[in-house]
This record gives structure tokens, sequence and C-alpha cells, in this order.
């Protein structure tokens, strides 16, 4: 029965209906617009709107996969309204919406709509809880969103679907060998073997072999920049800190434009469970920490693109230009933020790369977790982020082996983390271990892993086929050097008193005037969560302070 009524008040909240009153609160944001019987409102994959409010009649949003299949979803009746996520981020809609009978509606633009939800906050918590909530039900029963067409093991498949759910993106695989119409498609298309996987878009556009900018065009996380544009605020990363920011700049009226290489929430969206975050006592997973911030900066109006590396930034002009990697695209911005966080660490093995998403993992999401079903694992590292993934996986997997090169974790974990560990009886902790080889295919994948005791200098093979390096990272900085921001030793910037040329500055500025540093980039910042969103907190007064003075 508690399960049933769940069930009920999840779907009333996706489903809410508005009285008369609160439809007359949302007229002033929006059009009255008139539909004929079955005639589309809107199609996935290329109509752009905020969200559309019946009045008369109805809407029936049915899933559309590209492939021509449609199933209906849900209709929404009077006083009902059609949008989700994609709306409110700008996207393109995921579904088809076609009317029931004669439709009177009122249509909001995704400006009309963000305008709403901050000028209305009770009612806009509604709408965005709703859309939410929509979104989940999308990814959990695959509803809209992309198709990707491949035979199982194919080794693209887990970089791609890792950076669809990522992101948080329905999605769908079939088989051709089993999937009529995917096996359909392939006798149309003729994949050649350099071809694989194939993608289909939702407004059918197919896609062979793509890469995640083909996946991010299709689905609008990348949307055309243009260079003539001047941003209030460039933001480059979406981790902690980098949402922190867009959602504060944002929201005081700032034009903000966030660019990040694969997804928002960075390396802390990896986490399984964040337990030590203010205001969770009972821990929240770094995936829906990440999803929260990133709908929230949505809400304020932050234009975010994925995947978008920065390639250079440009500081002997102003505005500042970021150039984009690969492209000669040069984006202007009256301040930048660098919260681009750090690369994975990559151990010295000669064959590292060969497993790279075929057995060897830098973050153990649920895509990972179901990898590991009743096998045995190897997990490398000592920080707080190896020991929730240790716990994590130790749901899943028989048998989780933490190797570490220290003689215990006390110096380098949580001790509520090592209780944990050591309370885990399919958990085994190896000290002063290492892995020195790693043995496999390129068809069959990671297939066996050499581990080494340096105390006896023993080594053991284990039949091991997945692998998890949480081993650190280093600072995301190279791609600096031609604007020459200050870094230290080790790269990491440096900022407001580290700066070493004597002239006074912000907390959190570079050398560079008007270039901000904040989160684990940053020189003698605490890589925590929390002082990340602080940071990025604490750097929009210091941006406000700059463009004053720019001002005069």
């Amino acid at each position: 029965m508690a399960i049933y009524d769940t069930f009920k008040t999840r779907t009333a909240q996706a489903l809410p209906k508005l009285n008369a009153t609160e439809i007359k609160r949302v007229q002033r944001f929006g059009t009255l617009m008139c539909f004929r019987d079955g005639e589309r409102l809107f199609e996935a994959g290329l109509t752009y709107f905020g969200m559309y409010v019946v009045l008369k009649g109805g809407i029936r949003i049915s899933r559309y996969d590209g492939l021509g299949n449609s199933s209906i979803i849900t209709e929404h009746g009077p006083g009902e309204f059609a949008g989700e996520i994609s709306q409110l981020a700008g996207a393109p809609t995921l579904v088809n919406g076609h009317a029931i009978g004669d439709v009177e509606a009122l249509m909001l633009t995704v400006e009309g709509l963000r305008a709403l939800i901050v000028a209305e906050a009770e009612l806009g918590e509604r709408i965005v809880r709703a859309f939410i909530l929509r979104r989940v039900e999308q990814i959990e029963n695959k509803e809209g969103g992309l198709v990707l067409v491949a035979t199982p093991g194919h080794p693209r498949m887990h970089a791609l679907q890792g950076w669809l759910s990522s992101n948080g993106l329905p999605h769908r695989v079939l088989d051709p060998r089993s999937d009529q119409q995917a096996r359909a498609l392939c006798e149309h298309y003729q994949p050649d073997a350099q071809d694989w996987p194939l993608a289909v878009c939702p407004n059918g556009d197919v896609k062979k072999n793509p890469s995640v900018v083909d996946l991010g065009r299709c689905l609008g996380t990348l949307p055309e920049l243009s260079p003539d544009d001047v941003w209030d605020v460039i933001v480059v990363g979406a981790g902690p800190a980098g949402l922190a920011t867009a959602v504060y700049a944002a929201s005081e009226g700032l034009t903000v434009l966030v660019l990040e290489t694969r997804a928002y929430g960075g390396q802390a969206a990896a986490s399984a469970r964040i337990e030590n975050y203010l205001g969770f006592p009972t821990g929240i997973s770094g995936g829906a920490l990440a999803g929260r911030a990133f709908v929230q900066s949505q809400k304020f109006g932050v234009k975010m693109a994925i995947p978008a590396p920065a390639g250079r930034l440009l500081c002997d002009s102003y505005p500042i230009q970021v150039e984009m990697c690969g492209s000669l695209t040069h984006l202007q911005a009256r301040t930048v933020v660098l919260s681009c966080g750090a690369r994975y660490r990559r151990p010295s093995l000669a064959n590292l790369r060969q497993f790279e998403g075929k057995g060897v993992y830098y973050w153990a999401s649920p895509l990972e977790a179901g990898l590991c079903a009743s096998e045995e694992v190897i997990l490398v590292g000592g920080g707080n982020s190896a020991g929730q993934a240790a716990v994590y996986l130790s749901a899943h997997a028989a048998k989780v082996h933490i190797l570490i090169r220290k003689d215990s974790l006390a110096s380098t974990m949580s001790s509520y983390l090592i209780d944990r560990i050591a309370a885990t009886p399919n958990i085994e902790l190896h000290t002063e271990s290492e892995i020195v080889a790693l043995e496999g295919s390129d068809e069959e994948g990671l297939q066996q892993v050499r581990v080494r005791d340096n105390r006896t200098s023993l080594e053991k093979d284990y039949d091991i086929c997945r692998v998890f390096l949480f081993i650190g990272a280093d600072p995301n900085t190279g791609w600096l050097g031609d604007c020459g921001v200050q870094v230290d030793d080790k790269g990491f910037i440096r900022t407001g008193f580290d700066v070493r040329d004597g002239v006074a500055r912000a907390a959190l500025e570079t050398s560079v005037p008007g270039v901000f540093a904040i989160g684990d980039v940053r020189a003698n910042s605490t890589k925590r969560v929390a002082a990340a969103v602080g940071e990025g907190a604490a750097v929009v007064s210091q941006i406000h302070a700059f463009l004053a003075e720019k001002a005069r």
C-alpha cells in the first residue's frame, strides 16, 4: 500500500492541474493559441518552446524514436501543461504533441517560462518538480530521446551511454540481431565496420559512429554559440564550483555561459553518496546533487554548452576571449571563471588506454555497477571518492579489492568511510599494493590483472575484468599558457595573495584581471564539494566589483 501511495503521489506531482486562479497568473507570461483536432503542436527534435497550458481540449504526448515508432505517453487536459526539462533548458522537445479536439492553449516561450518560475515561486516550484519527474520517467521508461544501434559489447557503446547517462538524457539501445527495426535500419544504411554504432536522433537523422559532439548537436545540449555575443561571465567547467557560480551570477542578473567538456557535475557527479554535505543528513549521490544544480541554473537562464571544451584563453584584449577546442570560434566575456577542475590521473601501465571503457573506468555510476554483477572487481585509490565508490560497488559486485600504496587509509580517507569499509564483508583492503600489468584483447576487453605486494615483491594474477581507478587528478591548466595565468609548481592556479607580482587583487582573482579561479583547480583550495560551492558563490561578488570598476 505504501508503494502504491508513493506512486500516486509521484504521478500527481508529475501531472499537476492548475486551477482558474493559477491559470490567470500564467496568462501574462504566455500567448493564446488555437489548434484543430489532430494538428501537431510540437515535434520531437525540432520544436523549441517553454510550456503549453491547456485551456480547452487536450494534448496527446507521444514517444517518437526516429525510427517511425510512436506510442502514447500521456494526455494533458484543461488545466494541465506540456513540457519537461528540455524546455526549461532551451533544448528541442524529445516528444511529439498533437491536439485532441479543438484546442486552446497558452504557449510560453523558454524566456516566458523562466520569467514565470522566478516571479511565481510557489507555482514555479510545482512546474519544475513536474518537469524533473517527467524527465526521470523518460529515463526509466526510455521514452523519447536517442536510439543507439549496435551489437552488445561494442567498444564505443560504453563511452556514448556513459555520456548520455551522465547528462540525464533518455535513450534506448537496440541490437540489430534481435530487433527487426534496427536490422532494417542497418540494411538501409549498410554500415561498414568503422560506421558502428549508429545513432538515431529524435528528428530521425541517423549518425554513423557518432562522437559525443554529434550527440550534443542532435539533442540540443550543444547549442550554436555566436562569437558576437559578449557574456558577463563565461564559466569554464560545470562541476560544483562552476554550477554554483552560474546559479548565483544568473540569479543576480548577469548573463552566464557555461562550457563543459563532458557532463555537468564534474568528478563529484561520480560519487555514489556524499554524506558530509551540509543539509543532507542521509547523504545524497553526486549525480542527484549535480542534477538539481543543473536544473536550478536553467531556471535562472544560464546557457549551458556540453560537450564544449575550451582550447585557449586569450587575454591580450578586452573583452577576454575563449577559443573553443578544435575550432577557430572565439567567445567573448567581460569576466571568465576557471572551474575546470582536474583530469583523471592515469597509472603508468603500457596498455592502459587499450582497456579504457572496456574494463578500466574512472568513475562508478549505475552503468558501471550493472556490469559488475556477481563479479570480483579491483578499485585503486585511498581517498574519499575511492571509499564511496568501493561501498557503492560492494552492493553489486561479488567482491571489491581495494589497492593502496600506503600502509593504511588513515591519512587520506574520512573515518566514517574507513569504518564502513571495515564493516563491509565483501570489501578487502590490500595495503602497499599496486597494479603492474593488464591483460586482455581488443575484442574481449580486460581479462586479467597482475598485482604486486610491495612489501614482499610477490605478484599475483587476478581473473578480473573490471578495474576502477580513483588515484587523484592533475590540474586542467595546460590550455592557459597563452594568457599568462600564474600557476604553482604543481600546475594549480594562483589567486589573491598567492599571486606573486605585488598587485592587490580579489581573493579568487588570478594574475590576469577579470579572470578568476575556483574549486579544485585553484592552488591551496580545499578539495571538498562544500568548499567548491562556497567559492562559486563567493566569486560572484568579486565579479560584480570588477564589472563596476570597469564601468567607471
